[in-house]
């Protein structure tokens, strides 16, 4: 029997609603078809947005979104997507897929598809091949009130009111696909960029994200940091609000990948580890970012993260589309208990993607529209926005059929929200396995507990011809005790709990 100990006296940080957003970029069938129809669409839309894909969204409590990208992001000059439709310029998306794209979704129809899904705005900046004047027009185009060039063309284009950009990347990738940049290059450059992106309204702080490191380039972070602190540049003015850090699981390899669905349970068992990965990565990033930040005014933001498998057969491999199975699942409940349990520093995570594109929480085709499990999973966990997280252990012990890529049977996190409810996420790693859990939670009598479970053989998908195969389930079988609660958790399951 495995020990779960709750403290509930003990709050430790604040978990960002913002840990729980997405990531949607100009590639493959994310934007246009995923999110965007058009108007004309026989598809039911709200100003050409899909309104089943907006509603599952908002179900789901979407906080923030970032776009344009991603790689496509330092090729995005948003000067393209303005103005009448017919006028705006049809270019090559040479990143993903070669297609044409016809910038039909731009700055007015990003605003417009965050006003309905009612989340906050994260919009990526082009440092790779734009200029500091395309940069500041722009953020002078979104949030200027008042007379002003980039005002006056926005009014012309329909929209005669600002907008609220939350949060601002000054470039994406540019150690690689924004510009191949060396660190202290890029710095220098986040340096000058990042005085243009102006707060209009003294009460309206754009918060800033300095682009990051590559998986485990420890190198890039400390140099990043390095470089922008010289001159003892001040916090109170945003300099730099955030630092992203990107990762994604791909068990067999950044060349291979691996199916998406084809896999046995050696392979089961490295994605977990890989997965698990995430938390050396926070912790080194981190201890960096304490040199410099010891007060962790700067949050990480984990702004690209996810599953990485081959692309379906038969689809463009340039639109990187793949199915979405339990072990997906699994995936998305690990990080997010991670992501949760380091909430002192990590303030932002985005999923990679979120319509049609690697672990998506949605699928759809033609009019059809799929909840993946990963969907489930940000359903389930969607409790944990802005709570408190508290201090919380669980008994584990190491599983899996290759000593280099044993795991914990179990991970964890635990919050207590704004009306002292407590949620509990919990997921079993086991193919076969399930554990009973014992549950103490200190100094607090339980009155009532609910839960709610996703748990499947761990191929198991939704497709199009059957869209409910994997879905929550009330989860019933808890037994609340002198101590806490007392439960058995399945095989390769996710499980949410909340306590009264």
């Amino acid at each position: 029997m495995a020990k779960l100990v709750i403290n509930p006296n003990r709050e430790l940080s604040k978990i960002n609603k913002e840990i729980y957003g997405h990531f949607s970029e100009h590639l493959g069938r994310c934007i246009y078809e995923g999110l965007y129809v058009g108007e004309d669409s026989p598809i039911e839309n709200v100003n050409g947005m899909r309104t089943d894909v907006v509603n599952a969204l908002k179900e789901m409590k979407i906080p923030v979104l970032r776009w344009p990208g991603g790689c496509f992001a330092d090729e995005y000059h948003w000067r393209d997507g303005i103005g009448p439709k017919e006028n705006r310029k049809k270019i090559i998306n040479t990143h993903w897929g070669g297609v044409v794209e016809d910038n039909s979704f731009g700055t007015h129809e990003f605003f417009e598809l965050c006003r309905q899904l009612e989340c906050e705005t994260y919009i990526n900046g082009n440092l790779g091949s734009g200029t500091v004047q395309e940069m500041s027009e722009w953020v002078e185009y979104m949030t200027f009130e008042g007379v002003s060039p980039m005002a006056e063309l926005r009014e012309q284009n329909g929209h005669e009111s600002p907008w609220k950009v939350d949060y601002f990347g000054v470039g994406n990738e540019n150690w690689g696909c924004g510009g191949n940049m060396n660190p202290d290059f890029y710095a220098n450059e986040y340096r000058r960029y990042q005085t243009y992106v102006r707060d209009y309204k003294a009460d309206q702080h754009i918060s800033k994200v300095c682009c990051g490191a590559n998986v485990d380039d420890y190198d890039w972070t400390r140099e990043v940091l390095a470089t922008c602190f010289k001159h003892s540049l001040p916090f109170q003015h945003g300099f730099m609000d955030g630092l992203s850090i990107h990762y994604y699981t791909h068990p067999e390899g950044w060349e291979v990948k691996g199916s998406a669905t084809d896999f046995d349970e050696k392979v089961w068992y490295k994605t977990m580890s890989k997965t698990l990965y995430m938390e050396e990565l926070i912790n080194r990033h981190g201890a960096i970012m304490d040199e410099y930040d010891p007060d962790k005014k700067i949050g990480m933001i984990v702004d690209e993260w996810g599953t990485w498998f081959t692309c379906e057969p038969g689809t463009n491999p340039g639109f990187l589309y793949q199915q979405n199975t339990m072990r997906d699942a699994l995936v998305a409940g690990i990080n997010l208990n991670l992501f949760n349990k380091h909430s002192d520093r990590v303030k932002m995570a985005n999923i990679a993607q979120m319509v049609n594109v690697l672990q998506a929480v949605i699928l759809t085709e033609g009019e059809k529209m799929v909840k993946t499990p990963t969907y489930h999973v940000f359903n389930m966990y969607k409790y944990h926005q802005d709570a408190t997280l508290v201090d919380s252990s669980i008994e584990t012990r190491q599983i899996g059929l290759e000593e280099e890529y044993q795991v914990p049977n179990l991970t964890e996190s635990v919050s207590v929200d704004a009306d002292g409810v407590l949620h509990i996420t919990l997921t079993n790693l086991s193919i076969e396995d399930s554990y009973e859990i014992d549950t103490t939670i200190v100094d607090r009598a339980v009155s009532e507990v609910t839960g709610e479970i996703l748990t499947n053989e761990m191929h198991a998908m939704n497709t199009f011809e059957a869209p409910e195969n994997v879905h929550t389930v009330p989860f019933t079988d808890v037994k609340i005790t002198d101590k806490g609660l007392s439960f058995t958790i399945p095989a390769c399951s996710v499980v949410h709990l909340t306590v009264r």
